[in-house]
């Protein structure tokens, strides 16, 4: 089983990383290395006088919570291919590459269940010696002891799950299940949150093949 210390840090970073996804997502991959330069300049100035209105909205506050725990270390953006980012960062001055996407679509049992944001990400850390690890923030934690799933074509790789991460079980399929990623149409996640609702996240795999290669190259 794999230790997940920094999970936390590394998981913040790439949600505010995802968040730069979202801004981005309707741009072309070419222009996005011009895009960086100007998202940081809007937020040193107005850092300080809006900072009580963004306090009530989530998603306002989450970026700017993985700056100071991280030391100030934002994530780069290497590129951006379809629906998925290739993004760098060194937390702790350890270099991390990742490529990340939010589901296209996202289903409740009950319906209409509210959920935190929800990403899939595949993670390189060379100091670690992890390549191509795939992680899911799922919106809730799930339920103690419960195991998700991830299905790519006809292959379903089963996963296991702590709080509201989940990983892939056997750590042996993980190649195979890139591999799957680059060849197939769409991943479709399934888990249950502790409360009992069950939930599908359909991603697009779409440019996934693109931002591996890209954060191959960054993080060789």
């Amino acid at each position: 089983m794999r230790m997940h210390r920094r999970w936390q840090l590394i998981a913040l970073l790439f949600i505010a990383a995802a968040f730069a996804v979202s801004a981005r997502a309707q741009q072309p991959a070419a222009p996005a290395s011009a895009a960086p330069a100007a998202s940081p300049k809007p937020k040193p100035k107005p850092a300080l006088k809006p900072a009580a209105k963004p306090a009530a909205e989530k998603p306002a506050v989450a970026p700017a919570k993985p700056a100071a725990a991280a030391g100030g270390v934002l994530p780069k953006l290497l590129g951006q291919y379809a629906e998925w980012g290739a993004y760098t960062a060194s937390p702790g001055g350890k270099k991390v590459c990742f490529a990340i996407a939010k589901p296209s679509s996202s289903e409740t049992i009950p319906p209409n269940r509210p959920r935190n944001p929800i990403y899939m990400f595949i993670s390189t850390r060379p100091e670690d010696k992890v390549t191509n690890e795939v992680s899911i923030i799922s919106g809730y934690p799930f339920k103690p002891g419960s195991e998700a799933s991830a299905q790519v074509g006809s292959t379903t790789f089963a996963l296991y799950t702590q709080q509201d991460g989940a990983w892939i079980k056997n750590a042996a399929e993980e190649a195979q299940m890139v591999d799957a990623m680059r060849a197939g149409d769409t991943a479709i996640v399934k888990g249950v949150s502790a409360k009992g609702t069950q939930t599908t996240d359909t991603y697009t795999l779409k440019g996934v093949s693109q931002a591996l290669d890209r954060i191959a190259q960054e993080c060789k």
